[in-house]
């Protein structure tokens, strides 16, 4: 069986020169195409991008080293929807297009979770799903814990969810700085823990909100093993037995519905944390993530956590490779 990576990043050199060539919201301080690391700047945060990030030669040899077969490419932080609305959907297609032709040319190596233009009102990041999912080949799309702000709950956003509920194709929920990230933005706290506690948000907004009970075929895939909503899980449903606001919407207690809907992904390599990931889940809704190459990811650790923690082999198998495959039909 396969072994398959859902959470790792790389930003096509397509991408990351028209960035060099025109800073906006994002910008590079090093030309991408030299041999040194260069870092990408966004508002509230910045990522170190090392070879990893835009050399496939430097992946795959990561990637054998490491044991893992397959991996499931996103664009990550800050996402094109921090760009003007045209240029957003200009870089979303560009990248989806170099997704599709990496998946082509190394085959059996990568899939893709598509760029969408989230900043744009209406049908916009739906028209891109559908494209990047039916014409490209792509295995879903990715959205962000907010954008702009804006929650994924939000009615905005709609469109693209009944696109994928009719695909049934997932969409993978990666954090973003905050909305209100000041108390974030010394020591990193961002990445360290604004990231987990935005996609806590999002999640909890998400089940509250009515929208998996709408999408009945609607899945999304949660980074960093779910962030703490395995955690606050049995919280979320003592608030829907005794707040009126959190039954407003819905008819299911919250936990039901997100464990009905959603996989993990594994990054988070604490043994404790992944126990808990698998309890809350079960062993068919939690799936191999590394991060890599973040300065944070970590790909062999995120292989061996699995092989050393989890200690029925049918349901290693599994997390390692086996959920992935049957979810994205690789």
């Amino acid at each position: 069986m396969k072994t398959i990576d859902v959470h790792n990043h790389f930003y096509p050199m397509t991408y990351l020169r028209d960035l060099y060539r025109n800073p906006g919201v994002a910008r590079l301080d090093g030309d991408p195409d030299g041999p040194g690391d260069v870092k990408l700047h966004y508002e509230g945060d910045y990522n170190v991008l090392v070879c990893g990030h835009r050399r496939l030669a430097s992946r795959l040899a990561d990637m054998d080293a490491a044991g893992v077969d397959v991996h499931v490419l996103t664009l990550t932080t800050p996402g094109v929807h921090v760009e003007a609305p045209q240029r957003e959907l200009g870089l979303a297609r560009m990248v989806n297009d170099d997704f599709a032709a990496i998946v082509r040319e190394h085959a059996g190596r990568f899939q893709a979770f598509a760029a969408l233009p989230l900043g744009q009102p209406g049908a916009a990041a739906a028209r891109e799903f559908e494209r990047a999912c039916t014409e490209l080949g792509l295995a879903g799309g990715l959205v962000f814990s907010n954008v702009n702000g804006v929650y994924p709950d939000d009615e905005r956003f709609w469109d693209l969810y009944e696109r994928a509920d009719a695909l049934r194709k997932p969409i993978f929920i990666h954090p973003t700085t905050p909305a209100h990230p000041q108390a974030f933005l010394d020591y990193r706290m961002v990445a360290v823990a604004g990231f987990l506690f935005d996609t806590t948000l999002a999640i909890g907004r998400i089940a509250f909100s009515g929208l998996l009970e709408r999408f009945p075929n609607l899945t999304f895939i949660l980074a960093h093993l779910g962030a703490t909503a395995p955690y606050i899980a049995e919280r979320m449903d003592r608030a829907f037995a005794v707040y009126p606001e959190c039954r407003e919407r819905i008819s299911t207690p919250p936990s039901e519905l997100i464990k009905s809907h959603c996989y993990l992904d594994s990054v988070n390599f604490d043994p404790d944390a992944l126990r808990l990931g698998l309890a809350f889940a079960g062993p068919r809704r939690v799936m191999l993530g590394s991060d890599y190459p973040h300065q944070v990811g970590d790909m062999p650790r995120a292989v061996r956590a699995i092989k050393e923690h989890v200690a029925d082999e049918t349901v290693r198998a599994a997390v390692l490779g086996g959920n992935a495959g049957a979810l994205l039909r690789l």
